[in-house]
């Protein structure tokens, strides 16, 4: 059990003293909470702040070529077999990262417990762990799978899945783990204060994800049973492929120690990140920082260069990503409206921005690590986000694309 006086001297050292200010009126137990919670919250995060401008400077961006359907419909048994040796053997695992609320589509449970269905109820878990057992059954062979929570959500999670018997999948290929927080600050740079007795947080982002699984244990455990690949993919996407063996094959057959599904753009207008390289090494840039130059450039057969927008649907070679591990991901400042209380300890919910929160992104992982694939899906039959209630990306354009996929409702 962590003291007052380490977790004073601290804080001392990170100029976050005022944590502690209402210490005295805390019962003994939440004193130890308090005081636990600030022994195991990395602090150095907040210096993200005083280097926003050199963390978000971009390097000299050019194309990345892409593998294209036309070239993967040619390759597609090679790929299918070699990635398919590769799921039965047991070195691959999948990792979705569930850690998100339901917030934009009106609901207050995790995102993942969403009903999609029509007549039916059809959970967007629900439908992720189906198109993981569709490859399973094809291969024979259990695959681990792996679920990122969060502070936030993760006993709803875990009692979602137990209440739905794991969707119809084997439970003793299931593991839950908890992404890592990362405090949040005003804009003065001081850690701001949830309640008396609980310091401020927020998820670390989807490049968190990898550092979470190593401090839960997880992956010398999947290293112990032979996963040599991690297929990492977001809980919006109701249609993506899991584990897809094509996917899997074309990656390992290129060399590469990762890959990373993409889709065409609708127009090159579309705001979606776009995979690219930035001084030689593997980049995203968000459709804000490009400019219309880089919009339209074409190449020599007339297509357009940056043209192809990621999904979050990634692929990683395990032992890459425990060597990137040795370097230190650069935090992004998302600025939000954050609930806390004020100096008096009266709470506080704000109708403006004013506190910072840090993430990390998980494309940033693809920067230290050699090689990535980009690899063309087609859209219509495994892009259907659920990110907002009705119009782009939304229940209502996923109902659409699921149905025809032949998907019941």
């Amino acid at each position: 059990m962590s003291t007052y006086e380490d977790a004073y001297k601290k804080l001392a050292g990170c100029g976050q003293t005022h944590l502690l200010k209402f210490y005295d009126e805390l019962s003994s137990e939440k004193k130890a909470a308090l005081c636990d919670q600030i022994m195991a919250t990395d602090f150095s995060v907040v210096d993200a702040l005083s280097h926003e401008a050199e963390n978000t400077a971009r390097g000299e961006l050019r194309p990345l070529k892409t593998m294209q359907i036309p070239e993967i419909d040619e390759r597609r048994e090679e790929f299918f077999e070699c990635g398919m040796e590769a799921v039965r053997a047991g070195k691959t695992a999948a990792v979705l990262l569930a850690g998100g609320m339901g917030t934009r589509l009106g609901s207050p449970d995790p995102k993942g417990m969403y009903d999609v269905g029509i007549s039916r109820r059809v959970y967007i878990f629900e439908r992720l762990v189906t198109n993981l057992l569709a490859v399973t059954r094809k291969a024979k062979q259990w695959i681990h799978l792996l679920i990122m929570t969060s502070d936030k959500n993760d006993e709803k999670t875990r009692d979602f899945f137990k209440k739905n018997d794991f969707f119809g999948y084997n439970p003793a290929y299931v593991q839950f783990f908890v992404q890592d927080m990362a405090p949040t600050v005003g804009f003065d740079g001081k850690v701001l204060l949830e309640s008396k007795d609980r310091i401020s947080t927020s998820p670390n982002g989807n490049g968190g994800w990898f550092s979470s699984m190593v401090r839960c244990g997880l992956i010398d455990y999947l290293k112990e049973d032979g996963v040599e690949w991690l297929n990492v993919f977001g809980v919006d996407n109701v249609l993506q492929s899991i584990c897809d063996p094509v996917f899997i094959g074309a990656t390992i057959l290129s060399g590469c120690a990762s890959g990373s599904k993409v889709v065409r753009k609708t127009s090159p207008d579309e705001k979606v990140g776009v995979m690219c390289l930035e001084d030689g090494k593997t980049a995203v840039v968000e459709y804000s920082e490009m400019t219309d130059e880089m919009r339209n450039a074409k190449d020599d057969d007339g297509n357009y260069q940056f043209y192809y927008g990621v999904i979050l649907n990634n692929l990683f070679r395990v032992d890459a990503l425990e060597k990137v591990m040795d370097e230190k991901m650069t935090y992004h400042i998302a600025r939000k409206k954050i609930n806390c209380i004020d100096g008096n300890g009266d709470k506080v919910e704000p109708e403006e921005v004013n506190g910072c929160k840090f993430e990390l992104f998980i494309f940033d992982l693809l920067r230290d690590i050699p090689g990535c694939l980009p690899f063309e899906v087609v859209r219509e039959n495994e892009f259907a986000p659920v990110k907002n209630k009705t119009g782009a990306d939304s229940v209502e354009s996923a109902r659409r694309l699921l149905l025809m996929n032949g998907v019941k409702l």
